[in-house]
Formats: structure tokens, C-alpha cells, sequence
């Protein structure tokens, strides 16, 4: 596989499939879902009435991006073009390789006072965004 296989992205699809799922991390994390348990599992207390910088919004949105794309070559790699593959796709990529980095990473991160309902939660958004950003790309064609 080269870097060619970017040419032939379908890009629109690509850049929905991101909105997506940033859109996802916008109610995953609102308190009508997990806000609140995984703002307790990091240990961050927002300040009532402070506004958030714009970097909170923009970093989530360009790893949406690059995860899109990425998920996206690996589709067209893969000749992934059914939802049933997309879906196959999207649990290998977000179980496979997001989850198991987040465990990871919170199994050896002690400044978390709940690291693993923080790895819980983080992952299950990674899992259900990569499912949803596979099933766009690979069934827009």
C-alpha cells in the first residue's frame, strides 16, 4: 500500500464520517451521558461559568479527523464495502487498537482518582466513533 490510496478516498465522506464522530464526543461527554463519571474519573472539576478554551473543541476535532482518514485508508485497503465488514472494521480498529492503548495508558496512570471507569468510558467512545466513522466510509461510495 502507498500513499496514493489517499487520491482515492472519497473526502466527503471522509469529512462527514469526522463530524460525526465529534459530534459523537459532543454527547458522549455532555452530562445527559458520561460528563459527570468521567469528569470525576479524571479528577477535573469544570468552573461553573468559565469558558472553555477554543484548543478544547479543536484537538478533539482534528483527532476525529486523522482517525477518519485513517480508518478510511485502512477501508479502501481492506476492499471493506459492507456493513457488516465496516462494522468488523470499526471493532478491530476501536477494540483492537484504541481501547487496548487506553487501557493501557490508565492501567499505569495513578494520577486518575477512577482510571479505569476514565479508560471505560474513553474507550466505548473510541469503539462506537471508529464503528461509525467505518460504516460511513465504507458504504459512501
Amino acid at each position: 500500500m502507498s500513499l496514493s490510496v489517499l487520491a482515492d478516498l472519497n473526502w466527503l465522506a471522509v469529512l462527514v464520517a469526522a463530524v460525526a464522530f465529534f459530534a459523537l464526543g459532543g454527547l458522549w461527554y455532555s452530562n445527559a451521558l458520561f460528563g459527570k463519571a468521567w469528569t470525576e474519573a479524571v479528577g477535573w472539576e469544570p468552573v461553573e461559568g468559565e469558558k472553555p478554551p477554543v484548543t478544547l473543541y479543536l484537538m478533539p476535532l482534528i483527532t476525529c479527523i486523522v482517525s477518519a482518514v485513517a480508518i478510511a485508508v485502512l477501508a479502501r485497503a481492506t476492499g471493506t464495502d459492507s456493513l457488516a465488514e465496516a462494522i468488523v472494521l470499526g471493532l478491530v480498529t476501536g477494540v483492537g487498537l484504541a481501547a487496548m492503548a487506553l487501557l493501557v495508558t490508565g492501567f499505569f496512570d495513578p494520577r486518575k482518582p477512577k482510571p479505569m471507569v476514565w479508560v471505560a468510558i474513553t474507550s466505548g467512545y473510541h469503539v462506537v466513533g471508529f464503528v461509525i466513522v467505518a460504516v460511513i466510509v465504507a458504504l459512501w461510495t
